[in-house]
């Protein structure tokens, strides 16, 4: 019998993904006991190939021998089949559909923008810059006055950034803005995420994510 099918939990991952990040942050939060296969991303091996075919990325969680892909739908899964404890998402189906929205403005502008940010040179930073740090502001508002998206519990929306934040460190160091400086509310909020064992266990250092960033943009 392999080591897949003896564990009930595997997840295919790697360490600089914040969407790996991402998901072990829900299953920490879950309490959820898991073997953790860490996967070449460049040279993509069967086992990655096997579970998913169709796009070839982590992270993919497998479940009882059941490949499940993309992290947002990994963490809805994950809250869905272990209900004990608290929940990730919102029961109520308007503030569910509220926090699907933010997660997914997050995926579409946040990483996309800063990578563009890093890339750029002179006036085109510049512009890259402002229209990232737009994305920021538009966070910060939705998050106002409250120590978390959903308000007093931590939960999907705040899952779906704070991934990120060990990222954002390092390419401000490239790009030349600060989350602290920058977006000092976001910076208070993720300040107060990294205090729970989930989050700080699961990102990575954000040292070593300049370092791979920098051997790719300079």
């Amino acid at each position: 019998m392999s080591s897949i099918e003896e564990s009930e939990v595997v997840l295919l991952g790697w360490w600089a993904s914040m969407y790996t990040s991402r998901v072990r942050i829900a299953l920490s939060e879950k309490c959820i006991n898991y073997e953790n296969k860490e996967q070449d991303i460049v040279n993509k091996g069967p086992l990655l190939l096997k579970h998913n075919p169709i796009y070839k990325k982590v992270p993919v969680l497998i479940h009882k021998g059941k490949s499940i892909c993309d992290s947002k739908i990994i963490v809805q899964y994950i809250d869905e089949t272990w209900k004990e404890g608290y929940s990730l998402l919102p029961s109520d189906p308007y503030l569910k559909s509220q926090a699907a929205f933010w997660a997914d403005y997050i995926d579409k502008h946040i990483y996309e923008g800063a990578k563009k940010v890093m890339m750029s040179k002179g006036e085109e930073r510049q512009k890259a810059l402002d229209e990232f740090l737009g994305y920021l502001k538009v966070l910060e508002n939705e998050l106002g006055e409250k120590p978390y998206f959903n308000g007093e519990s931590f939960g999907f929306v705040d899952m779906a950034l704070i991934c990120y934040y060990s990222h954002l460190i390092a390419y401000g160091r490239i790009g030349n803005f600060s989350i602290e400086k920058d977006t000092p509310k976001l910076f208070a909020w993720a300040s107060q995420c990294m205090k729970r064992e989930s989050v700080s266990k699961a990102l990575a250092d954000p040292n070593k994510i300049y370092e791979l960033a920098s051997a790719h943009t300079f």
